[in-house]
């Protein structure tokens, strides 16, 4: 085999420094240049980076710039724009509800410049190849004419044209103004306020523009550096004590799921829900919908603390009614969730390969492909998810939806073993319902996760009993339940496991008694007058 001459190795040698340099030049410019437009904050909002290393929050003309520095060396310029905020005292305080959980918006920041960053390597990459193809398509011969023809006056003047093109195009004698931020100083919180609040130990680097500032404005910081702490503590404090519950422990050949639904955007609860699974065991979580207020994209913020919760489990979910539109279930989709569709007959394979199945509320988000015979009843509905599930290959062993009464038809004909949704916000079941083939099922309902008492549960503390439910699984179908409360006081209250048995000679299992909610908000058009297991009606 003949070896690749000197000469040959020296010129691919110098063409790959040639174009890593090149690539690394054109790559970092293209990356810098960028900007990308999501939701950060219930805003929309242009992330530019920057190698300054700092993250610069502009807030716009009424209230203060903000400046931190996380010790990376890539910093990010996050320019915020239009919100749906009613008044700026809503937005400041939301802004300290959002902040004192700051995983969410954090990892979403993080991900899209780190997709920034691909990008313009990529793109630079491809780039830099350019010139060297040329390079190489030209040849040596033709080079050689084109140098001699540079060093005559047609190649002279060729060049001066060029050069005049592209100062031409870039305009130095063109003075730009010094913008207004330019003449600002960044000032520590601590300085701005004037020591007027003791401020928390993770905002101890916060700077802000230091530039006159209305009272009414400084009063508005003040408060929400308050809501900051006092959220940041609450739930902290509540993580902490949910960690040390006493919960019942799972089998080696027992699976835990985590079933939370009705967040209603209270993004605190979600470190708080994270640690009590962690704490019985669960490798896997149900989200049985309601994860905001309107299914708007301003409630990116929710959706993405709760990914970022549960980012290193599998997670399965649904939409509520609340979820209104698509955005909801294709942002969760798009950020890693099993977003189950059953209108196909879908089986997935769910926690400890249960069979498991779900559909969207059809009151908000859709129907997948039942959407082609128009506006359907949620009795319809309900019919239609019966069907499917009993004609599914294998017996389904859990059926999330939203409301747990859009699977009464699939209990009724024993096709499952386990119906599971919230939407009423208090708990209730399990229910054992004997199906019309002899088959045992049940019908649960959890609390609210947020502890919403209405549709937004944003505040510094929860308005109503947050609840979330472990589910245990065992050969390939649930055996057990266990649900969790917080009260509003802070105090955890454990309820006992329930085991799900199927034998028709045992007893109903006992342990979480049926609740009939008083009527309010999310009970209404939900419940018939047996209380949350009567008939549906529409919405």
């Amino acid at each position: 085999m003949r070896r690749p001459s000197r000469r040959r190795v020296l010129t691919t040698t110098v063409a790959v420094v040639v174009w890593a340099v090149l690539a690394v030049a054109v790559g970092l410019t293209l990356f810098l240049a960028d900007s990308r437009t999501i939701s950060v904050a219930s805003h929309d909002a242009v992330l530019s980076p920057n190698l300054d290393g700092t993250v610069v929050v502009r807030t716009g003309p009424v209230l203060p710039d903000l400046r931190l520095d996380p010790g990376g060396r890539v910093g990010v310029d996050v320019r915020l724009g239009k919100t749906e905020a009613r008044t700026t005292e809503e937005l400041v305080q939301r802004y300290a509800y959002i902040g004192s959980q700051p995983e969410g918006p954090r990892a979403r920041v993080a991900e899209v410049v780190e997709s920034m960053a691909r990008d313009a390597a990529v793109r630079g990459g491809a780039i830099a190849l350019v010139p060297l193809l040329v390079w190489a398509a030209v040849g040596r011969d033709r080079r050689r004419e084109l140098v001699r023809g540079a060093r005559s006056w047609r190649g002279a003047v060729a060049v001066l044209v060029v050069a005049g093109l592209v100062v031409v195009l870039l305009e130095p004698w063109q003075d730009e103004e010094e913008p207004v931020d330019a003449a600002r100083d960044w000032v520590p919180l601590a300085e701005w306020l004037g020591g007027s609040v003791p401020l928390p130990a993770e905002v101890a680097g916060l700077e802000v523009r230091g530039d006159i500032t209305t009272a009414q404005t400084k009063r508005l910081v003040e408060s929400a550096v308050a809501t900051y702490t006092k959220s940041k503590e609450w739930y902290a404090a509540a993580a902490g004590d949910a960690a040390d519950l006493e919960l019942r422990e799972p089998a080696e050949d027992e699976t835990v799921a985590l079933l939370v639904s009705d967040r209603h955007d209270n993004v605190g609860m979600d470190e708080v829900a994270r640690a009590v699974g962690d704490a019985g065991g669960a490798t896997a979580v149900f989200d049985a919908g309601d994860d905001t207020s309107t299914g708007k994209p301003w409630e990116a913020f929710s959706l993405d603390s709760v990914t970022a919760a549960f980012e290193d489990v599998d997670r399965y979910g649904v939409a509520g009614n609340h979820d209104s539109g698509p955005f909801v279930r294709d942002y969760l989709a798009g950020r890693g969730w099993t977003m189950l569709d059953s209108s196909d007959g879908e089986v997935v394979d769910g926690p400890g390969d249960a069979p498991l199945m779900g559909i969207d509320d059809p009151r908000s988000s859709g129907l997948g492909a039942w959407r082609d015979d128009g506006e359907l009843s949620f009795a319809e509905v309900g019919e239609r998810l019966a069907e499917v599930v009993c004609d599914a290959d294998e017996r389904v062993a859990t059926v999330l939806v939203h409301d747990a009464n859009l699977g009464r038809e699939t209990l009724d004909r024993g096709c499952a073993d386990l119906v599971v949704g919230g939407h009423l916000h208090v708990a209730s079941g399990p229910e054992q319902v004997v199906g019309e083939n002899g088959e045992i099922g049940y019908r649960f309902t959890t609390g609210t996760t947020g502890g919403a008492a209405y549709a937004i549960a944003i505040g510094s503390k929860i308005r109503r009993t947050a609840s979330v439910t472990l589910i245990t699984y065992r050969d390939e179908r649930p055996v057990g339940l266990q649900e969790v409360d917080l009260l509003t006081n802070g105090v955890f209250e454990v309820g006992e496991y329930v085991e799900l048995t199927y034998d028709a000679e045992d007893e109903e299992p006992t342990g979480l008694p049926p609740v009939t909610p008083a009527p309010g908000p999310e009970s209404e058009g939900t419940t018939g007058p047996a209380g949350p297991t009567g008939p549906p009606t529409d919405q």
